[in-house]
C-alpha cells in the first residue's frame, strides 16, 4: 500500500476515532442508536397487531331451541368472539339489535329466526342474518368470514353469502406457508425493524455536521489537511458500527418476544442491513450538511424517513395496491428492499440469489446518497 493511501486511512482513522470518542462521552447517542429502536420494536409489536380477538357480538334468537342455542355456543366456542349476553337470554327485536349497533356494544349482530329448527331438520338450508358494523373495516371483515365458517360448519348458509356450488369430485385443499398460524407479529417485525432502523440511521448522522457547525468546530476542521471524503467516512464508520449492533439487537428481541423465525442466510441479512444502513447514513449526512443546524436537521430526517418508510414501503399496506404516481415513488425508499429482503430472508428462507435485485439497488441508494453528500460538503464557512 503506498504512502498516500496508508496517510489517507490514518486520516479517516483519526476522524472515525473523535467521533467515537464523541458518542462515549454523549449516552444520549448510545440510547438513540440501541436502546431506541428495541423500545420501538416492543411498542410497534404489541401495539399493531392485525389479530383480532374478543370481538363483542350479540345474538337475536327468534327460534328459541336447542338448535339455535348450540348455534350460539358454536359462535362464541374460541377466542374471537364474546357473547354480551352469555348469562343472560338473548335479544328479542330488531330494534334491541339495531340499539346495539349504534351505541358501539356490538361489533355484530347475529340473527336467528323462527322456524330454524325446523328447516335444519328437514334437511334445509336455513339462513342467519349477520348485521355488521362496517365502521372499523378490518374487524367487519374478519367477524364476517369467521363468523360465516363458523355457520357453514354446522350445515348452513349465511343471508347474504353466495350459495354453495354442487360437488363436482374436485375438491381444493389450501395450505398456508411460511406463517401457517397466520400471526401477525409474524409479518409485521421485518417491517418494524426496517422502519425503526431508517428513522434511527438518518437522525444518528443528520446531528454530526448540524453539530459541528454550530458549535463553531467545523472552522478548525477546515484547519486540518482531511479532505472531504475522509470526513465523510470517517464520520459514517462509528454509526455503521452502531447500527449494525442495533440490527442484531432488534432481530434478537424480535425472535425472542415475538417468536419471529430465522429461515435464511446470515451472510445475506448482514449484506442487506450493511448496504441500507450506509444508504441511511448518507442520507442523515446530507440533510447534515445542506442543513447545517441540528433543530431544521432533526426535522428534514424525521420527516424524510418516517413518513416514505411507514407508508410507502410495503411495511403496513400493499405496494400494489397503491395508486401507479406512488408505486413509482416506493421505488426509491429504501426501506421497501428492506422490508422485502427481511421477509425473505426471516420468513422464506431466501439467499442472495432471490435477493440480489434488492441488493443492488440499496447499494445504488447508499452511493448516490454518500456521493451527493460529499459533494455538497465545501471546505467554506459561510
Amino acid at each position: 500500500m503506498s504512502s498516500r493511501a496508508m496517510l489517507k486511512l490514518n486520516r479517516i482513522y483519526a476522524m472515525a476515532d473523535k467521533e467515537v470518542r464523541h458518542v462515549l462521552r454523549d449516552p444520549r447517542t448510545l440510547y438513540m442508536a440501541l436502546a431506541m429502536p428495541a423500545l420501538l420494536l416492543l411498542l410497534f409489536g404489541f401495539g399493531v397487531s392485525f389479530d383480532l380477538d374478543h370481538l363483542p357480538v350479540a345474538f337475536v334468537d327468534l327460534d328459541h331451541t336447542e338448535a339455535s342455542r348450540t348455534l350460539r355456543s358454536r359462535l362464541v366456542a374460541d377466542d374471537l368472539f364474546d357473547d354480551l349476553f352469555e348469562d343472560a337470554e338473548a335479544l328479542t327485536t330488531g330494534a334491541d339489535a339495531e340499539r346495539a349497533l349504534v351505541s358501539g356494544d356490538a361489533l355484530m349482530v347475529v340473527v336467528i329466526g323462527r322456524g330454524f329448527s325446523r328447516e335444519l331438520a328437514a334437511g334445509g338450508a336455513p339462513s342467519v342474518q349477520l348485521l355488521i358494523d362496517g365502521s372499523d373495516n378490518a374487524s367487519a371483515v374478519q367477524a364476517r368470514g369467521r363468523a360465516e365458517v363458523a355457520v357453514r360448519a354446522i350445515g348452513l348458509t349465511v343471508a347474504d353469502a353466495p350459495r354453495a356450488v354442487p360437488a363436482s369430485g374436485i375438491e381444493a385443499r389450501s395450505f398456508t406457508r411460511f406463517n401457517p398460524e397466520g400471526r401477525s407479529a409474524v409479518f409485521l417485525v421485518p417491517g418494524i425493524t426496517a422502519y425503526v432502523l431508517a428513522i434511527v440511521a438518518v437522525l444518528l448522522t443528520a446531528l454530526t455536521v448540524a453539530r459541528e457547525w454550530e458549535r463553531g468546530s467545523m472552522a478548525q476542521l477546515f484547519a486540518t489537511p482531511v479532505g472531504r471524503l475522509e470526513i465523510v467516512i470517517g464520520k459514517l464508520l462509528p454509526y455503521l458500527v452502531l447500527g449494525m449492533l442495533a440490527v442484531l439487537l432488534v432481530l434478537a428481541v424480535g425472535g425472542w418476544v415475538f417468536d419471529v423465525p430465522f429461515r435464511g442466510s446470515a451472510g445475506t441479512l448482514a449484506l442487506l442491513s450493511l448496504l441500507f444502513l450506509v444508504g441511511m447514513l448518507g442520507q442523515g449526512l446530507l440533510i447534515s450538511v445542506l442543513t447545517q443546524n441540528q433543530m431544521v436537521a432533526t426535522q428534514v430526517a424525521t420527516m424524510s424517513s418516517m413518513l416514505p418508510s411507514l407508508l410507502l414501503s410495503g411495511f403496513v399496506f400493499p405496494i400494489d395496491n397503491m395508486p401507479m404516481p406512488l408505486q413509482w415513488v416506493s421505488r426509491v425508499v429504501p426501506a421497501r428492499y428492506l422490508v422485502s429482503g427481511l421477509r425473505g430472508v426471516l420468513l422464506r428462507g431466501n439467499d442472495l440469489g432471490e435477493l440480489w435485485p434488492e441488493a443492488l439497488l440499496l447499494a445504488l441508494f447508499g452511493i448516490v446518497m454518500l456521493t451527493l453528500a460529499t459533494a455538497r460538503f465545501k471546505r467554506t464557512i459561510a
